[in-house]
C-alpha cells in the first residue's frame, strides 16, 4: 500500500521506541508526574501510559512483520500513530514540564510527520481499487458523523462558560484544542470522502476508528485505576467509555474484514 515502506518503517520504529521508553518510565516512576499533574489526574495519566506501552509494542511488531502488500497492518499502524500524536499532544500542550518533556515533544513531532509521510506515500494506483460493501460504508459514515455530532456540542458547552467568565483551567484544555481543531474536522472530512467513495477516505476510516478506540479505552481504564489512588470512581464512566471503545474496536474488525483492494488479497 505504501511506497518507500522502509523509510516509513524507520519513522514508525523511532516513534514507537521513544513512546515505549517514555511510557515505561512513567509507569515505573510515576513520581515524575508529581510536580506537573494534580493527584486527581494521575489515574488518567497512568492509564494513558499503560495504553501507550501496548500501542508501541504493536507498532514495533508491525515494523518487523509488515510487507508492502500487508495493507491491513499499515492501516493499523497509521491508526495507532494517530493515537500517539494525540496522547503526546496532550502532554506537550498541557505543559508537562518534567525531565521527559523534550522526549514528549519529539514523539509529538515524529508521530505527526510519520502520519504525513505515510499519507503522501500511499500508492495512488490503488485508491481506485479500494472496495467496501455499501452497508459497511453507510454504517461507517454514520458513525464518523456521530462522533463529531456528539463531541463538538459537548466541548463547546464546556468552553462557553470559560469564555464568558474569562476563566482558565489547569488541565484537559488540550483535549478541546486537539478535538475541535484537528480530530473532529477530520472525522467529518473522512465521512464526506467515504460518502463520495473516495479511496483515501475508505482507507483512512478504520485508522480513525482505531484512534477512537485507543483514546477512549484508557479513559475507562482510568476510572478503575482511581480505586488504587483512593479516588471516587464512576461506574457509569467505565461503561460509557469502554462501551464506546468496544464499539470502535468492533467497527475496526468488521471494517477491515470487509475492506478489499482489487489485486491484493487480505494481508493481515
Amino acid at each position: 500500500m505504501l511506497t518507500k515502506l522502509g523509510k516509513n518503517k524507520i519513522l514508525w520504529f523511532l516513534t514507537a521506541l521513544l513512546s515505549l521508553a517514555a511510557a515505561l518510565i512513567g509507569v515505573v516512576n510515576p513520581d515524575i508526574y508529581s510536580k506537573v499533574v494534580n493527584a486527581e489526574f494521575l489515574p488518567g495519566v497512568m492509564s494513558q501510559d499503560l495504553t501507550t506501552i501496548i500501542a508501541s509494542v504493536i507498532i514495533l511488531f508491525c515494523v518487523v512483520r509488515t510487507k508492502e502488500r500487508d495493507f491491513i497492518k499499515q492501516i493499523i499502524v497509521l491508526g495507532i500513530t494517530s493515537y500517539l500524536f494525540y496522547a503526546y499532544g496532550i502532554y506537550v500542550i498541557e505543559q508537562f514540564y518534567n525531565a521527559l518533556y523534550f522526549l514528549y515533544m519529539a514523539i509529538f513531532g515524529l508521530s505527526f510527520y510519520s502520519i504525513v509521510y505515510g499519507l503522501v506515500n500511499i500508492r495512488q494506483d490503488i485508491l481506485k481499487k479500494v472496495q467496501l460493501p455499501k452497508l459497511m460504508r453507510n454504517v461507517s459514515m454514520g458513525f464518523l458523523l456521530f462522533v463529531p455530532s456528539l463531541f463538538i456540542p459537548l466541548w463547546i458547552s464546556k468552553l462557553l462558560p470559560l469564555i464568558q467568565n474569562g476563566q482558565k483551567i489547569e488541565f484537559t484544555y488540550s483535549i478541546y484544542i486537539l478535538d475541535l481543531c484537528f480530530i473532529m474536522p477530520l472525522f467529518i472530512i473522512i465521512a464526506i470522502m467515504a460518502a463520495k467513495k473516495k479511496g483515501l477516505g475508505l482507507l483512512l476510516t478504520p485508522a480513525l476508528f482505531i484512534k477512537g478506540f485507543t483514546v477512549l479505552f484508557p479513559v475507562g481504564l482510568s476510572e478503575i485505576l482511581k480505586i488504587l489512588y483512593n479516588q471516587t470512581t464512576s461506574t457509569g464512566g467505565i461503561w460509557l467509555y469502554w462501551g464506546l471503545s468496544i464499539l470502535f474496536l468492533m467497527l475496526v474488525i468488521l471494517y477491515l474484514r470487509n475492506l478489499k483492494i482489487s489485486g491484493i488479497g487480505f494481508n493481515g
